[in-house]
């Protein structure tokens, strides 16, 4: 027996459509919203390029990209995080501002992750 569906979005190719529809929207949202995003945004921009000067195998490609997109998910979710919370209050609140806290760690780990990477792949590449 299938259990109905009753979701707003449908299912099938026209779930897909919307959901996509929604990631554009999101995508816009932090574009217009959050500077961090934007910065962040603009820093993959430069350093993408780099990836492929910077690389010895498509492995390591790989790895340079994943961190690069590992910053971008990380302050996303930061992001969303920080707008639900202030949806629901702009006043202080103890586990309100915990949240926030834990999503921007998720963010400063991300960037860690992207900084012993890219030094590793820069190292490397002056050595050789």
């Amino acid at each position: 027996m299938t259990a109905a569906v009753n979701k707003p979005n449908g299912s099938g190719l026209s779930r897909i459509i919307k959901a996509t529809r929604c990631s554009y929207f999101g995508f816009m949202a932090a574009w217009k919203c959050e500077s961090a995003f934007r910065q962040e945004l603009l820093m993959v921009a430069v350093m993408l390029p780099l990836t492929f000067v910077l690389c010895d195998s498509r492995n390591h490609w790989l790895l340079l990209f994943a961190s690069l997109m590992l910053v971008l998910f990380a302050e996303l979710i930061n992001s969303a995080i920080e707008a639900l919370a202030d949806a629901i209050t702009l006043e202080h609140h103890i586990l309100i501002g915990r949240a926030k806290d834990i999503g921007s760690s998720v963010v400063f780990i991300a960037l860690t992750l992207l900084t012993v990477v890219w030094a590793e792949a820069i190292w490397r590449f002056f050595s050789a």
